[in-house]
């Protein structure tokens, strides 16, 4: 598969400042204690479809990538985001092939190994991290990748990233959902990394991962990004956020601030097409990492309805 760079680049434009003052997170605490003196108002639960709830491989970090496969079939997920990272077995299309059938967990989407400390999967060039993670989803009829923006030192692969995004999902038939991010905060101002934004809501792509601990981080309203999303967000990471601190937290759903409930309630009333994938930080003893994972589950399908007649995923 030919790297998407090269004709039909999109033009870089006019430079985006390297910092900014650091308002959005300011005002998205004063929007988020706006909300929670309103009494947080949840939709009532009135699914059309029964999303499908995932387990992503990080949640059980540093544990390896078949103890995932496990805990999610004993738990009752159902299926898999599969992080391609530094360990063998998450490249390989034949043990994930076999870990898939051997536990009955359907890889419901791959993550590109675009994280920041993961640079050297795959090589140092930006490319084959997005065409590799594709190609091996098209050999395993994955439907999804999930995708971080760039970074603005990337140079033509940040300036060129929508287009060739697009391009790449016109060639493979792949959805690469591109996820949104957070600046990183210098005191009173925010760095801007990212290239385009941190935010892909305002890009033209057409598939989208909303992170709920990132939007946390950023200050940024996950209701709005949704709503604005309309059928363009593909893909949700449930996790939650204190949105009072600059670190990406990944609490389990409740334990937080974020309208973690009214998300899943508003895509299940909506019959969204998508699936969400849990990815929390876990620690401590196995017993203790296995409730966890139970109780977000557990916390996921009550706000999705699956306790209602609703019809099965597609």
């Amino acid at each position: 598969m030919s790297s998407p760079s090269g004709d039909g680049a999109r033009p870089s434009g006019q430079r985006k400042p390297l910092t900014r003052p650091s308002s959005a997170h300011r005002s998205g605490r004063e929007a988020l204690s706006r909300r929670l003196a309103a009494g947080d108002p949840r939709s009532d639960q009135e699914p059309t479809r029964r999303i499908p709830v995932g387990l992503s491989s990080s949640s059980v970090f540093p544990l390896g990538l078949e103890h995932c496969f496990r805990i999610s079939a004993e738990l009752g997920y159902d299926g898999v985001e599969v992080m391609v990272s530094v360990p063998k077995d998450t490249r390989d299309a034949a043990t994930l092939r076999e870990y898939s059938q051997r536990y009955e967990q359907p890889i419901l989407s791959l993550h590109a190994p675009t994280l920041f400390f993961l640079q050297s999967v795959w090589g140092l060039s930006p490319w084959p991290k997005i065409t590799r993670t594709v190609e091996l989803a098209q050999e395993l009829g994955v439907p999804t990748v999930v995708a971080h923006p760039p970074f603005r030192w990337q140079g033509s692969y940040a300036r060129e990233f929508v287009d060739g995004v697009a391009r790449l999902e016109r060639e493979s038939g792949v959805a690469i959902a591109v996820e949104n991010m957070y600046p990183w905060r210098l005191g009173v101002r925010e760095a801007m990394i990212y290239l385009p934004d941190h935010d892909p809501t305002d890009e033209d792509y057409a598939h989208v991962t909303v992170d709920l601990s990132h939007a946390a981080t950023a200050g940024d309203d996950a209701l709005a990004m949704i709503d604005r999303l309309g059928d363009r967000l593909t893909h949700l990471h449930l996790a939650d956020g204190s949105g009072t601190t600059t670190k990406d937290e990944h609490l389990p759903p409740g334990e937080g601030n974020q309208p973690c409930a009214e998300v899943l309630r508003r895509l299940a009333n909506r019959g969204w097409g998508g699936s969400v994938l849990l990815e929390v930080s876990t620690s401590g003893s196995e017993e203790k990492r296995r409730e966890t994972l139970r109780q977000c589950l557990l916390f996921a399908r009550h706000h999705l309805g699956h306790h209602l007649e609703i019809p099965e995923a597609r």
